[in-house]
């Protein structure tokens, strides 16, 4: 049995944080500064975690080794599971022409890119965050907005940037029903918290998504739209996590917020277009002009929508927990919290039946039907998909490897338990502690696991409201999600430029600091007089 230890470096609990920080910074300096390809920096900083955790905490090689598996497979399964059937559903609607289809219908909205990325990134990509998470929305809506003619980087970044608002509630607000469990707080107060955070964020979003898409001129012409957007999607998230549904959220306010965009387009458009409206497809589409109906064209993310509705209805949600998920003690794994309970990673829960991914293997077979596509050019198209993410599956296998042992060896609980340290002002540092969390393990979901108890706990010793500390590591994790090396190397195979993580680190890691910034003051605020009458 080997149990974690929070101060193993001469019993200083800095000096240990310190050290745990050391796989971290090496995995961000070898992608932002010395810009080396994402396998080659995960596997570097996992070779890294692996010699702390049993130089330094003391962790047996075995049970470190084990942990480093158990971390990559769940990088497959269901991360690269959900990442591979949905561009295999793009990838079909792509050969067979479809995708045109689709591409001229969001220039039917406006030919001008800035809107568009609106559209396909903030209110699309919500809805499909909403339903999928785990990386989908970003290598869908990169792919989209490559294919009406925007640079791959600056795509890939707008991508990135779009999927914050809307993750805390994603996945039908598995990232909050996780946070629910670990902290045993009530899911309906913990969503009206995050409910009065995020939307926060929300609003800004369209108009720092049109700035990165044509800087200021773009934010001049175009931020009627981008307020319309922000402010619907702030509005509609706010009502609906406080008084309507906390897991329906972002569909609710994903749906609202397209169907008010479109609404608005109707009676306004930019003075000038921006960007080249007749602009090619993806190398690999057999029909170019795209032929159609819009409804065929949109079908198949029809169709992921209704099944992914359907699974949340209640007899068959009822069947897939109870046969479609599958739970055993992680073979080799012997380890203890630093209060002696065993370790929530020790167990892995495989949802071979309840999996996003398996549902996007459904649509995907639904699409075929649908597009008639014969068995042999799907898995032939099946067989791209995979050459296409070769490299993203060594990078997310090793970051999520990494994010393992760090957090079964106690690395991650250090570096948490160090920021715990600073008193009142932690109120201040509680959205980092989540931002830490999601950008190592990619997931809002997995940081809330990681540190959802240490918030509370902190919270109830510094005299802190844990609701608000609570909801602020999720909420505070969202803006971590942009620079994820795993997210990276979702956004970076998307747009067919596997190994320029590094570059699109670059674009990003400004503007995820920046809003960090900002959203730890206003966490701040919320815990003082001065804003803490929007706390619940």
């Amino acid at each position: 049995m080997y149990r974690q230890v929070l101060d193993p470096l001469a019993g200083s609990l800095l000096w240990s944080a310190l050290c745990a920080a050391v796989p971290l910074l090496a995995l961000f300096v070898l992608l932002g500064v010395f810009q080396v390809r994402a396998q080659i920096a995960a596997l570097t900083s996992l070779a890294l975690a692996l010699a702390l955790a049993v130089w330094v905490w003391g962790m047996p090689l075995i049970q470190a080794l084990s942990g480093a598996v158990e971390g990559g497979f769940y990088g497959l399964f269901p991360i690269m599971w959900i990442l591979v059937n949905a561009l295999w559903i793009y990838r079909m609607t792509e050969i067979t022409g479809w995708f045109a289809v689709l591409r001229r219908s969001f220039r039917a909205i406006s030919s001008d890119q800035r809107v568009q990325g609106i559209v396909i990134a903030f209110c699309f990509g919500a809805l499909i965050e909403a339903l999928a998470g785990f990386g989908a929305p970003v290598a869908i809506t990169a792919v989209m907005l490559v294919t009406v003619g925007i640079a791959p980087i600056r795509a890939a970044t707008v991508a990135l940037v779009a999927n914050t608002a809307p993750v805390a509630f994603g996945s039908m607000a598995v990232p909050l029903t996780t946070l629910a469990g670990v902290t045993g707080l009530p899911l309906g107060v913990l969503g009206a918290m995050a409910g009065r955070q995020t939307p926060l964020i929300a609003a800004f979003i369209p108009l720092l998504l049109v700035f990165l898409l044509d800087g200021r001129r773009g934010v001049r012409e175009t931020w009627p739209i981008a307020v319309v957007a922000g402010l619907t999607f702030a509005f509609a998230q706010f009502a609906a996590a406080n008084y309507i549904s906390v897991e329906t959220t972002d569909i609710i306010a994903g749906v609202v917020t397209l169907a008010t965009v479109l609404g608005f387009m109707r009676i306004w458009q930019p003075r000038t277009v921006q960007g080249n409206p007749q602009a090619p497809a993806e190398v690999g589409s057999e029909d170019r002009e795209g032929s159609g109906s819009a409804l065929m064209a949109f079908a198949p993310y029809l169709i992921i929508c209704a099944l992914f509705a359907l699974t949340q209805a209640g007899p068959v949600k009822e069947w897939l927990a109870a046969h479609g998920v599958a739970q055993f003690t992680w073979p080799g794994l012997h380890v203890e919290s630093p209060g002696g309970a065993p370790a929530a990673a020790v167990t892995f829960k495989l949802e071979h039946l309840k999996a996003a991914g398996t549902i996007l293997l459904v649509a995907g077979l639904l699409t075929m039907a649908l597009y008639r596509v014969g068995p042999g050019r799907a898995v032939k198209a099946y067989g791209a998909t995979l050459r296409q993410l070769r490299w993203t599956v060594v990078t997310v296998t090793s970051v999520l490897a990494l994010a393992w042992v760090m957090n079964l060896s106690g690395q991650t609980a250090t570096l948490g338990t160090a920021l715990a340290q600073t008193g009142a002002a932690f109120a201040l540092f509680s959205p980092v502690v989540g931002w830490l969390g999601v950008a190592v393990t990619g997931s809002d979901t997995s940081a809330n696991s990681l540190f959802g108890v240490l918030q509370v706990t902190a919270a109830r010793e510094t005299g802190l409201d844990p609701v608000l500390l609570a909801a602020a590591n999720s909420t505070g994790g969202v803006l971590g999600k942009m620079l994820s090396p795993q997210n990276l190397a979702v956004a970076a195979a998307a747009i067919g430029m596997a190994g320029s993580e590094g570059t699109i680190f670059r674009k990003v890691i400004g503007w995820s600091l920046g809003l960090l910034a900002g959203f730890a003051l206003l966490i701040y605020l919320q815990s003082t007089p001065v804003l803490g009458w929007m706390t619940v």
